[in-house]
């Protein structure tokens, strides 16, 4: 399909094709439940997280709203161990310049961005998304959930991104979850037979 014409694109080390799959963390967060502060379009921050495939695509993008400040709620469904950042937006002074992390801290505001961050990162001007921030292994090891704050760009009133992509490895399910199992064994046998009869009496009427 779509990506056996990137030659061109291939200065990524590596084969392109290898490098989209390991970019496939779009997949595993829980879009539902996603949120960008200070988005134009409410809505329009979720369209950044797309596949490799899609990272050259202009017409789904972010722009920020108020000032230049983006801030991004990120849930996943599972736990993520957090390897490789890429972030593409226009060669304009409305590039984010600079990009702060905070791991586990759902639902954050403007309001809670003053404290210290888990991680910063300074950031060059990228179109193409071939340039790789790594976060810290030992901190980002299990993030179930990731803020990105975007606190300033190169100078102008607004800040644009085009695609953010997220590498790393995932395990599915919450910590914990193994162990409520277990006690719950029963009380879910009971739900069940509730909702095969609830669904059975209807098929009667």
């Amino acid at each position: 399909m779509s990506h056996h014409h990137c030659h061109g694109h291939d200065h990524d080390h590596g084969n392109a094709d290898e490098v989209g799959i390991q970019y496939n963390l779009y997949e595993k967060i829980d879009k539902e439940n996603l949120e960008c502060l200070n988005e134009t379009i409410d809505g329009s921050g979720k369209t950044v997280f797309k596949s490799w495939d899609e990272r050259h695509d202009r017409t789904r993008f972010v722009e920020s709203d108020a000032d230049e400040e983006l801030l991004f709620n990120i849930p996943f469904t599972g736990n993520v161990k957090l390897k490789g950042i890429k972030i593409s937006a226009e060669d304009s002074d409305s590039h984010p310049a600079k990009l702060r992390l905070f791991k586990n801290r759902p639902n954050m505001t403007f309001d809670d961005v003053s404290i210290e961050p888990d991680q910063i990162f300074e950031l060059q001007k990228d179109t193409e998304g071939v340039l790789e921030y790594s976060p810290k292994i030992v901190t980002f090891s299990s993030v179930s959930h990731l803020t990105m704050h975007f606190p300033a760009n190169f100078g102008a009133e607004k800040t644009t991104i085009y695609y953010i992509g997220l590498k790393g490895e995932f395990s599915p399910g919450h910590r914990h979850g193994v162990t409520i199992c277990t006690y719950e064994v029963r009380p879910n046998i009971d739900d069940h037979k509730l909702k095969n009869m609830d669904s059975v009496s209807r098929q009667i009427e």
